[in-house]
This record gives C-alpha cells, sequence and structure tokens, in this order.
C-alpha cells in the first residue's frame, strides 16, 4: 500500500511540490505539509493522511484564526468559494468583490500581501463570472514562485509568490488577455466568458477554461465558445487550443448534424477544475452543454464533445481519447467538477483509473490512459419529449457499476409521506407534471398540464462545482450531493419565426387548482422524501457503496412546521453545494445551511465521519455555512483544517481550526 500511495502523488509543480506521499513521511519525516493545488494534488482527491485532529478530540477544535473579507474593502462578499493553497507555511487565496489576491501567515491568518486586480472596467462589470472566484495555481523552479490567478475580466495574471507584484516576464507586465484570441473575435468589454475556476498547472503548462452566464435559456447564435488552452507558465505564450466545439475537417465535427450549426453555436467551455497526470502527460477536460441548455433543436445531433471526459496531451493539447456521458444534453448535466485520479486493484492489476463524478449522479470509472470503461456502460432507452423539431438520441449512456449517489428519476412512490394529508396534496401536486426515470426529456407546457417534466437530479446536481474526495486507502471516492428536482417545459421555438431564428417564447401559465408552474413544494415543504443532502462512501475496488448518511441537520423551516407537529422526523440533511475532505481516518464536511439549535443559537456545523462506516464523531460550531471546500495542513507541529464561510446574512471569511494548546 505504501508503494502505491507514493505513486499515485501527482506533483503539481516543475520542483515537485505534492501531497505528503504517505502517513510516515506526513507525521514524521516531515511535519509541515502542503497544499499546493485546489483538490490537493493534481489528482483532485482533498485527501491528506493527517490524524492529529481524529475521532477523539474532534470535538475539542477551536477556531485559531479568521480572516474576513471585509478587509479588502468595496461591496461585500457572501459566498466566497476559494479553497486555499498551503506553501511553505503561507496561504495563497482568492478573495472579495475584486477578486484580490492575499497571502496569509497559515498560523495566525496574518495579511502578508496583497494583489489588487487594476480596474478593469465594463470588461469587469459584464462578467460572467464575478465575485471572488475559486482560488490560485502555484508553479516554483529554483528560487522562482509564482502564483496565477484568472481575473473577473478574464485576464490571466501571473504574480511572485514572496510578493504579490506582477512577473514581469509574463504576458505583458504580469498579464495575458484571455478575451485576445486568434481563434475567434471577442469584444473585450461585453463578450459573454469569463472563468471562476483556479488556473491548472502541469509539466509547465498553465490550463485554462471558460465559463458562460449561468442559465438555463441563455441566447444561442453566435456567443462565445469555450475553447480550452495551454499557455506556457513562464513566458504567457499560448501553446495550443482544443475546440471544445469541434470546427470544419476535425474530429466529432460531423456530429453537429445541422450545416452550420456547430459554427453557430457557443458555450461548451470547460469552467470546471481540470485535473491532470504528469506522468502520462494528460489533462482530463470536462466539458459542459453548448448555449441553450435544455433547448436542442437547432443542434441536432451528438454534438461533440459536450458533456464528455476529453483526455489531451498536457503540452500539446492534442485529444488522446474522449468519452461523452450525454449525447445531446437537454438537462443541462455538464460536468461541473474535476476527474478524480486514482490507481486502483481491478481483476487482479492495478488499473489507472478516473472517476468522474456528475451532476446526474454518476461516478463514471475508466482507464484513464485509454478512455475504456472499468465496468461496463450500457446504452439504454429513453424518453422523449414532444418539442417541435427537436432532436432527441433514444439512447444514454448508464454504467453498470457502482450505483449512482443521489436519487435519479421521480414517481409517486418519492412524494412525502410524513402524514396522509401531505401525501395527499403532495400527489395532487404532482398530477400536473410528468413523471418519470432519468434523462425523460423536457416537453412543452399545457394549460391543463403537464407543466413540464420533474427531473431528479436537477440541473445544480447530485454534485456541483465542488466536486468529490479520494481516500487512496481502501480506494473510496467520498461525495456530497443534494437530492433537488427541477421541473423542466415551456421552452418552445416561437412559431411566428424560422425555427433557424432562435427566437423562443415561454408559456406563462396561471396558477391550476392552486399549483403554481414551477413551485414543487406542499405546504411549504418539499415535494419530495429526504434525505436532500448526503455523504456517500463508493468503493472503486468492488464497484459498491460502502456507507451513506444524511449530511446536516434538518432544516429549520421543516423542523418547525405547524404539519409536522408532534411528528418525529429522521435529519434529513440540507441542499448545497460543498464537498468533503478525508484525512487518515476521518471525512470531514461543513454543513450547507444554517439552523438554529436547542440552545437557540444560530449557525452551522463542521462534521467528522468515521471514514469506514459514516458514524458522526463530532461536530463543532461556525457562524456560518460551508461555502468553500476545506483543506488542511501540518505546520509547526499543528494540524489545521481552514474553510471559507458565509451567507445571506454573514458575510464570507476564512476560518481555521486547530486543537487547543
Amino acid at each position: 500500500m505504501l508503494a502505491l500511495t507514493r505513486r499515485l502523488m501527482l506533483s503539481t509543480t516543475a520542483a515537485g511540490v505534492a501531497l505528503a506521499a504517505s502517513p510516515l513521511r506526513a507525521q514524521t519525516a516531515s511535519p509541515d505539509t502542503d497544499w499546493p493545488v485546489y483538490g490537493g494534488n493534481l489528482a483532485y482527491w482533498r485527501y491528506q493522511p493527517l490524524d492529529q485532529i481524529n475521532a477523539s478530540n474532534f470535538n475539542q477544535l477551536q477556531v485559531a484564526w479568521q480572516f474576513k473579507t471585509d478587509n479588502l474593502g468595496g461591496r461585500p462578499e457572501f459566498n466566497l468559494q476559494c479553497t486555499p493553497l498551503l506553501i511553505k507555511g503561507r496561504l495563497f487565496a482568492t478573495a472579495g468583490a475584486h477578486r484580490d489576491v492575499i497571502c496569509l501567515d497559515g498560523a495566525s491568518g496574518e495579511l502578508l500581501w496583497m494583489h489588487r486586480t487594476p480596474d478593469e472596467g465594463t470588461r469587469a462589470q459584464n462578467a460572467p463570472r464575478q465575485l471572488s472566484g475559486r482560488g490560485v495555481g502555484y508553479w516554483s523552479e529554483g528560487m522562482q514562485e509564482r502564483i496565477l490567478y484568472v481575473t473577473v475580466g478574464y485576464q490571466l495574471v501571473s504574480l511572485d509568490a514572496k510578493t504579490g507584484i506582477p512577473d514581469p516576464n509574463f504576458g505583458t507586465n504580469g498579464v495575458v488577455d484571455l478575451k485576445r484570441d486568434d481563434d475567434q473575435d471577442l469584444d473585450l468589454d461585453t463578450a459573454d466568458i469569463g472563468l471562476h475556476a483556479a488556473p491548472t498547472i502541469a509539466k509547465g503548462v498553465v490550463i485554462i477554461g471558460a465559463a458562460h452566464t449561468a442559465g438555463n435559456t441563455p441566447k444561442v447564435k453566435n456567443n462565445a465558445k469555450g475553447y480550452v488552452r495551454g499557455f506556457d507558465v513562464k513566458t504567457g505564450k499560448r501553446l495550443w487550443i482544443f475546440h471544445n466545439i469541434p470546427r470544419k475537417g476535425e474530429f466529432g465535427y460531423d456530429t453537429w448534424l445541422r450545416p452550420g450549426s456547430a459554427e453557430e453555436a457557443g458555450n461548451a467551455g470547460d469552467w470546471a477544475q481540470i485535473s491532470a497526470d504528469e506522468e502520462l502527460g494528460l489533462a482530463y477536460l470536462g466539458v459542459e452543454m453548448p448555449t441553450g441548455d435544455q433547448m436542442g433543436f437547432y443542434r441536432p445531433g451528438q454534438n461533440l464533445f459536450a458533456e464528455s471526459i476529453v483526455a489531451v496531451d498536457i503540452l500539446t493539447g492534442q485529444r488522446k481519447w474522449h468519452f461523452q456521458m450525454i449525447h445531446h444534453g437537454l438537462w443541462d448535466y455538464d460536468v461541473c467538477s474535476a476527474a478524480i485520479l486514482c490507481d486502483i486493484p481491478h481483476n487482479g492489476k492495478i488499473v489507472k483509473a478516473l472517476a468522474q463524478p456528475t451532476k446526474q449522479s454518476f461516478l463514471y470509472v475508466m482507464n484513464r490512459e485509454t478512455g475504456e470503461p472499468i465496468w461496463p456502460i450500457r446504452e439504454k432507452k429513453v424518453i422523449p419529449g414532444d418539442v417541435p423539431g427537436e432532436w432527441y438520441s433514444p439512447t444514454e449512456p448508464f454504467p453498470t457499476k457502482p450505483p449512482a449517489f443521489d436519487r435519479q428519476g421521480t414517481s409517486i412512490d418519492d412524494l412525502i409521506d410524513w402524514t396522509p394529508e401531505l401525501r395527499k396534496k403532495a400527489i395532487d401536486v404532482a398530477s400536473h407534471y410528468k413523471l418519470g426515470p432519468l434523462y425523460t426529456a423536457p416537453i412543452i407546457e399545457k394549460k391543463e398540464g403537464p407543466f413540464g417534466v420533474i427531473n431528479l437530479p436537477g440541473y445544480i446536481g447530485g454534485i456541483n462545482w465542488p466536486g468529490g474526495s479520494y481516500d487512496p486507502e481502501t480506494h473510496t471516492v467520498i461525495t456530497y450531493s443534494q437530492t433537488n428536482p427541477v421541473s423542466i417545459g415551456g421552452i418552445i421555438p416561437n412559431l411566428d419565426h424560422k425555427l433557424g431564428e432562435f427566437d423562443y417564447v415561454h408559456a406563462n401559465l396561471p396558477p391550476q387548482n392552486g399549483v403554481r408552474v414551477g413551485d414543487l413544494t406542499v405546504a411549504g415543504l418539499p415535494l419530495f422524501k429526504p434525505p436532500y443532502g448526503r455523504i456517500t462512501a463508493t468503493n472503486l475496488e468492488s464497484g459498491t457503496q460502502s456507507w451513506q448518511v444524511a449530511h446536516g441537520e434538518t432544516p429549520d423551516f421543516i423542523r418547525n412546521h405547524p404539519a409536522l407537529k408532534g411528528l418525529n422526523i429522521p435529519r434529513t440533511g440540507m441542499i448545497g453545494k460543498i464537498a468533503p475532505l478525508t484525512t487518515k481516518a476521518l471525512v470531514i464536511c461543513g454543513d450547507p445551511m444554517t439552523y438554529t439549535d436547542e440552545t437557540g443559537r444560530r449557525g452551522a456545523r463542521l462534521r467528522a465521519y468515521d471514514k469506514t462506516n459514516g458514524e458522526e464523531k463530532g461536530a463543532v460550531f461556525m457562524p456560518a455555512e460551508q461555502t468553500g471546500s476545506p483543506m488542511t495542513y501540518m505546520l509547526k507541529g499543528k494540524q489545521y483544517i481552514v474553510l471559507a464561510i458565509g451567507g445571506r446574512n454573514f458575510t464570507s471569511e476564512f476560518i481555521a481550526f486547530k486543537l487547543p494548546g
């Protein structure tokens, strides 16, 4: 196991900075550890083999320091999503409304330096991805250390890690304008393109994706394409570009069946984090949908490389293999998080594997060298919709193993049944919609019903951008997911125009029998049964689930609902977008919502579970919910856990925990 663990640790810099290679090395040979990549390492494990903080003392954790983003000025921030890096005792992060870069002392939280992005004017005001983003990338070689990040206005900046001063040898005075590119003509002020994710840096290449305006019905003609590019980390020179929407003559172009549709379509970027295997020389792109999300009638065909994993050469960007997880998506199931890279036992051999968590709650597990599935992935028939002119794929890929980590599809059996009255009302609400299995296609709203299809998972997951965690000791993927359905319907072509003119109307239907379109509640309670948030441990050696628990307390609006008075409602868990951290013995994750405890104190908890069976081992108070995924490190003999928190009435901060004394 020790040798395997050493092989699996993937370096993040030319100098070989990486997570500790084994529990022995982490605890004795090198007491100080780093967290040099957003996901802990380039394999995106979110794992450290530390156990100073363990099940016996977790409840004793105390706040070591807090850093309020209010300190940076500007408009308040309430949803800090960054996971900071820890390098040689220094913590690096993006934070605040301007997306400043800060360097803090990892032991005290003291601000060592701050870099403020120069005013980007209208290009920042019009940017589709605002506020602080999700973090930075780190690179070093010899005495050189660099911090790289993408600004709100979509510029790549390289800073000296010691001072925060831009690197004069990188781009123009430390900046590469990502909107200036020979492959598409983008308006510098108005082009709908940006990025929240932290850069991936591997083998001296900075890999940058793209994001666009979030939403389910954006414009669908001639908007920005989300190409992925590689840049030299020293100079900022562009080394390669990968066309997520293929150009004529490129592989995959013929999957866009209507002539000109590939040229007119936009988006299809990689807005998630990007993992990489430097030993194999491969980076793994997770591509989102083309524009339209739930509208696909202007883009018939399977639409490569939408909703695909694409393995590309780190140095050249050349495609090595791909796997499309959804053909012609209509559900907004973007590939939203980094693939987890791991070496697992399979059929008597150690296989270099990749596990991709998804919004639809599947783990797609495949050989990361070849793209071949570890277990069969079978094409199954799915239910088409009735939208005029829409193109429907007759089948979609379904993994045979491992099982889905959250509920998929909807039926009457899924509706709440806490009381007979609530059950009756739930059935009445559901009768106004079409229920069905995963990948039931959207339909046109009708006045008499159905109003649309209820999809579960909804378009925010399942999991979302925080991704999962991986325990190399047990070959187990840990995911937080939410059960949060949505209704899809009402998007139809404007029949007064030709189909190709991309003009749409929405059927604004009045309430029917007291049921409003899109309102999936019963007397203010969720339409579907809990749990609404859960943590699942999936063993990749066997392809089975080891355990699953509801994560987060029952929200106040459920616990205090008059229709449930006197009932014993088991913990329901909470919806949100969060990810866990795994250590030597624990899975650690914060609540994604606040609640009022038995003493009347409102806040959230940072919770610890036994990683072998999911038993909760401790919980400590936080004044607000988790908004950024936790990380951990050893520094000067102390283990720290740091995460971002914030909420509706609590401005964002980084909070660090350690044991007393």
